[in-house]
């Protein structure tokens, strides 16, 4: 046994691929193998002499069949690794310059403007931009005639045939977060309101969605002067000058009154904005005292409270102080343009350490 023991494993280390183990399994524990052909002459030998080659014959067995096995395991992990070595091929992707993403000229000046009223006591006011029509007319003073109302100018909400529930719109401004702020919170109150809002509207300077941004003051002591400071330490704040001069105009809102359309005086030098200086006037916003009937949808009683609201375009005063030439390249999502117009994405507009760095 213990020659057979010697050939079977030399035999076996020496094999040098499956096949060739394979005939080494055969010849040494097959069914007409060396070790087989030994265990059917136990039953010629006595009982003395089975007890003694029986388990030296079984013992011999299982060191063959370990050592086929861990043999079989090294040349399929022998092949792997060559099947691997000549199979080779590289998935990555080709070395390619990384880039820093940038941010949006939108998102950039929502900042810019968030941090400037934040540091006048205001917080930020967001709400759903599919509302009812009673939140983004009724509750604003705006009547069932008005020409806001009409389809051509305002996208409603398909409502199935039987449907009681109120009309719902695309909202056409930010104003309705006042209502439900005022609804929330009640009085005082100082808040802005920031967001996307749609009209059916499509130009150099009109895109059917744009971005708005709302303040509201409502106290018991708040007036116009009050309305002329915020509004004028925003203009100086977010244009970054020291001066500005302000001409509000009499106008007509719904919402407010009095009311007031708010120009800048600036100066057009080679095609670029300088506020502040020159004999040139800009209008970028409309304001006014809240209406007693717009306090009251808000829950706020008109008779011991009141306030000032205003309202502007974030794509406008974003395409004045960065000199952006056409509303629609904001929403073409051209990356050129925006690796040209967009802002560091780890820089934070603050008010002590730059707005527009």
């Amino acid at each position: 046994m213990d020659d057979l023991k010697q050939k079977y494993l030399g035999a076996i280390a020496g094999a040098g691929n499956e096949a060739a183990l394979e005939d080494i399994r055969l010849a040494a524990v097959g069914k007409k193998g060396e070790v087989a052909l030994k265990m059917r002459e136990l039953g010629k030998m006595t009982p003395e002499e089975r007890q003694t080659a029986g388990p030296a014959l079984n013992a011999l067995k299982d060191e063959i069949n370990s050592a086929l096995a861990a043999k079989k395991a090294a040349l399929s992990d022998a092949a792997l690794d060559e099947r691997l070595r000549t199979e080779w091929l590289d998935v990555t992707l080709p070395g390619r310059e990384r880039r820093q993403g940038t941010i949006h000229p939108v998102s950039q000046v929502t900042e810019e403007v968030s941090a400037i009223f934040a540091d006048m006591g205001f917080s930020v006011a967001e709400g759903p931009r599919i509302d009812t029509d009673w939140y983004n007319f009724d509750a604003l003073n705006i009547p069932g005639h008005h020409p806001a109302r009409a389809e051509m100018d305002t996208f409603y909400m398909h409502r199935a045939e039987g449907d009681n529930r109120p009309p719902h719109v695309l909202r056409t401004h930010t104003s309705p977060v006042q209502i439900r702020s005022m609804e929330a919170q009640g009085a005082p109150i100082r808040i802005i309101c920031p967001g996307g809002v749609y009209r059916a509207d499509y130009d150099q300077t009109h895109t059917p969605m744009f971005h708005q941004v709302e303040g509201l003051a409502i106290d018991t002591d708040i007036s116009m002067a009050n309305l002329k400071w915020v509004l004028e330490e925003f203009v100086k704040a977010f244009f970054e000058v020291d001066n500005v001069d302000l001409r509000f105009r009499a106008s007509h809102f719904p919402f407010t009154e009095p009311s007031a359309e708010v120009d800048i005086r600036c100066s057009w030098q080679d095609g670029a904005l300088k506020v502040g200086e020159g004999d040139d006037w800009l209008e970028i916003l409309g304001s006014g005292m809240v209406h007693p009937r717009v306090l009251q949808a808000g829950g706020i009683d008109p008779d011991k409270y009141q306030g000032f609201a205003f309202g502007m375009g974030i794509d406008r005063i974003a395409m004045l102080k960065y000199g952006i030439p056409d509303l629609r390249a904001f929403f073409d999502s051209d990356l050129r343009w925006l690796r040209h117009y967009g802002f560091a994405s780890l820089d934070q507009p603050t008010l002590h350490g730059g707005l527009s760095r």
